[in-house]
C-alpha cells in the first residue's frame, strides 16, 4: 500500500526576525521588535493592534513599500529586502492589490477608469467591468467618486484592487470610515473573495471586533508580536457588530 504525504503549500510571504527602527534625530523608534510570520496561500489574516503597535508598518513591510532594518522578508525564494527598487516596484505592482482607509481614488476619474489605471500596471489583468461586477458595481462604472457613498467608493477601492489579480491583497483598516451597516458589507465582500477566489488576504485593524471573520489573527503589542490565534470557526461578516 502506497501512503501518500501531503506537501504542505509554500508560503505567501515569510518574514523572518524582522525589526523595523525609524531615527528622528538621536532618537531611536521601534516599531516592530523581531517579529516572525509566515503567511500561507488563501488564508484570512487579521493583525490587530491599537494604534502605535507596529500594524501599518507591518503591512508596509509585507506590501513591499517599506523595507525592514532587520531581518527578511521573503516571497518565494526572493528576499524583498535585498531588491533594488525598480524590483521592488514590480513586486508591488504584480503581487500586491492595496486598499486603504480613505480609498485613494482618483476623484476626476470614474469608478471604470480607477479601476482601469490599475489594469494598465499589469500584464495579465481582469477587465474593469468584470472587476466591477465582482464588488456589485457595474451600474455605478460611469459615476465619479463623488457621486458615491463611502462604502461604493470602497468597493471600488476593492475592485481596482482585485483587476490586477494579485497573489495577496493587502487591506489597512479598510472599515474605519463606514458605519457599521457599510462596513459588514466590505467585510463581506473580502470574506466572498477569500472563500470563493482563494484569495490571500490580510486585514489589519484596531478594532477586535473584526478578528471573529479572520481564519488567523495575530495581536501586535509595542511593535511584538504578541498572541497569533487560529479560529476554527469564523463568523460571517454579517454577524459583526461593535
Amino acid at each position: 500500500m502506497t501512503t501518500t504525504v501531503e506537501t504542505p503549500a509554500t508560503p505567501v510571504l515569510r518574514l523572518e526576525n524582522v525589526s523595523r527602527v525609524f531615527r528622528m534625530g538621536e532618537i531611536e523608534v521601534r516599531a516592530l521588535v523581531e517579529v516572525d510570520l509566515t503567511i500561507n496561500p488563501g488564508e484570512f489574516l487579521v493583525i490587530l493592534g491599537p494604534s502605535g503597535s507596529g500594524k501599518s508598518t507591518l503591512l508596509n513591510l509585507i506590501g513591499g513599500i517599506d523595507r525592514p532594518t532587520t531581518g527578511h522578508v521573503w516571497h518565494g525564494q526572493t528576499d524583498l529586502a535585498a531588491l533594488n527598487d525598480q524590483a521592488m516596484t514590480a513586486y508591488r505592482r504584480q503581487q500586491v492589490g492595496f486598499i486603504f482607509q480613505f480609498y485613494n481614488l482618483v476623484p476626476t476619474l470614474t469608478a471604470h477608469e480607477n479601476v482601469q489605471v490599475a489594469t494598465e500596471l499589469v500584464d495579465d489583468p481582469i477587465d474593469p467591468v468584470t472587476a466591477l461586477e465582482m464588488v456589485e458595481l457595474a451600474e455605478r462604472a460611469d459615476h465619479f467618486p463623488s457621486q458615491m457613498s463611502g462604502g461604493e467608493q470602497q468597493r471600488v477601492a476593492i475592485a481596482r484592487a482585485l483587476a490586477k489579480r494579485p497573489e495577496l491583497l493587502l487591506a489597512d483598516e479598510p472599515t474605519g470610515a463606514l458605519d457599521l451597516k457599510t462596513a459588514r458589507r466590505v467585510l463581506s465582500l473580502l470574506q466572498r473573495l477569500n472563500d470563493e477566489q482563494h484569495l490571500t488576504v490580510v486585514l489589519i485593524t484596531h478594532n477586535p471586533a473584526i478578528a471573529g471573520i479572520a481564519r488567523r489573527t495575530i495581536r501586535l503589542v509595542s511593535g511584538g508580536l504578541a498572541e497569533s490565534r487560529v479560529n476554527e470557526h469564523p463568523i460571517r461578516a454579517e454577524e459583526v457588530s461593535w
